[in-house]
Order: C-alpha cells, then structure tokens, then sequence
C-alpha cells in the first residue's frame, strides 16, 4: 500500500517496500528490531510507514549487503557523525566497480581453460598464473574476507585484493619465499623464548617485508592489529600452530616488541 498527497507518493507501507527493494518484509521487520531501518511514520489507521530518507537508508544498506558487509558494520557507518551519503555511494561504486573487474578476469581465465580441454591445447604461462592468483583471491575471499573487512574496512580490503591480483610472478614468487623463510625463521626465534631477541626481531622483519608485497605500504599499528587476529581467529592461529604449539601467539608478541 501507498500513502499519497494529491499525486505525489510521500511513503511506503512494509509490503510495498519490500516489494521494491527486492527483499522480504521478514528482513525489514528485523532491521527494525535491530535498530537498523525503522518506520517514521504511520498513518491515521495506525499503520507504520516509511519516508525517503528511509528509503534512501535502505539503499544503502542493500549496497552494503551486496559487498557482504556484517550488520553491524553498517550500523556503524550509518550512524557515524561524520556520514556523508555521497562518500559512502562513491566508495560503494569502486568497490562494487573492482568486484565486477575481478569476477571479469575470472570468467575470462575460466573460459580460456574450458577451449584449452575442449581443443587440446595448452594454456600460456601467463594464462596459468592468473589462474593461479585468481583461485588464491577467491580461496582468501571465502576463508578470512569478512574478518579482514570487519577490521580494514571495505576499501582496504578491495585494494588489497586488486593488488594481489596484479602481483607480477617475480613478486608472487618473492612472496612465497618469504612464507617459508617466516616459518624456518619464526621456530628458531621461539628457541630463544624472547619475543625481544635478535632473532625476534629479523623474524618480523620479514613478517614486515612480506605483507608490504600485498599491502603495498606499511603501519606499525594495522601490523600488529593483524597479528592479535593470528591469536583471536582459530583458523589464522591454526596456520602458525601447525608447526608448533604457540607459534601464533609467540609471533604476535614478537610484532608487538618489533612493529615500527
């Protein structure tokens, strides 16, 4: 149902919202509950509506949803003094622009690999190593991207991921060394029993000089916010852990004592 003035439409009732938004009434009444989206109006016969600016919030939110950003993250945003809709709507478009982007490049090396089976012919080095990247993105994306962008924010997480997928292969490589180099050096740092030592110390920084591959910069305080989610998220701390008890957290306090 909805409530006119003359030949103006002023507000939407549930069902007619949710209806234009593409989403259940079930949804709506949620983020009502929640605080998230909440009629402004009602009219004389008591039934609660919704306004423009509901309207417009509701977009917003659906653009965030879109890029599975958590609830709460958006309340966040929403509810931020300094929240500019225009700012949130250009960042949304260059995210949502990158995700389209990445998902092109993935049809594209997809379809190359479907002619290479069906003709017999080998695919190109190159072809494969985008391949490659294109499976370690998503592999990442479905593992830890939504504790990345809880913690890094969307844009963050949109540019580190457009960086990965253009890492040239002398990088890739560069950064597969350092991985087991972490390793090897992170054990011997943890026979010292001192996240201060000099072994600690040559330990993150190459802990430091691998994530600059994929960050492209560098901060003290980002580095050791990823390394409390090493300890905190059991499947990061798992990674470390395998190769010995501790390892995570060892190499959490090491960044702490280390990180500048």
């Amino acid at each position: 149902m909805l409530v006119t003035t003359g030949d103006e439409i002023m507000e939407y009732s549930i069902t007619r919202l949710a209806r234009l938004a593409g989403v259940s009434t079930r949804t709506l009444r949620y983020y009502d509950q929640i605080g998230l989206l909440s009629p402004s109006g009602s009219t004389p016969s008591g039934m609660r509506t919704y306004g423009s600016p509901e309207v417009d919030r509701l977009q917003e939110i659906l653009f965030f949803r879109e890029l599975d950003v958590p609830l709460g993250e958006i309340a966040r945003n929403l509810a931020s003094p300094g929240h500019d809709r225009l700012f949130v709507l250009e960042g949304h478009r260059r995210a949502l622009l990158a995700k389209r982007d990445r998902v092109g490049e993935l049809l594209e090396t997809v379809e190359s690999a479907i002619r290479s089976e069906r003709e017999g012919i080998s695919m190109e080095d190159e072809m494969k190593f985008k391949a490659l990247k294109e499976k370690d993105l998503a592999k990442n994306e479905a593992a830890y991207g939504k504790e990345v962008r809880e913690r890094y924010g969307e844009a963050a997480a949109e540019a580190a991921n457009a960086r990965y997928a253009n890492l040239s292969r002398a990088d890739y490589d560069r950064a597969a060394r350092l991985a087991n180099d972490i390793t090897a050096a992170l054990l011997v740092a943890m026979d010292t029993n001192d996240p201060g030592s000099e072994a600690s110390r040559i330990l993150v920084g190459l802990h430091k000089e691998w994530l600059t591959i994929f960050w492209g910069s560098y901060s003290p305080e980002a580095h050791k916010g990823l390394a409390d989610m090493y300890v905190a998220d059991k499947r990061f701390r798992s990674y470390y852990d395998k190769n010995r008890a501790g390892a995570a957290e060892f190499l959490r306090d090491a960044i702490r004592v280390h990180a500048k």
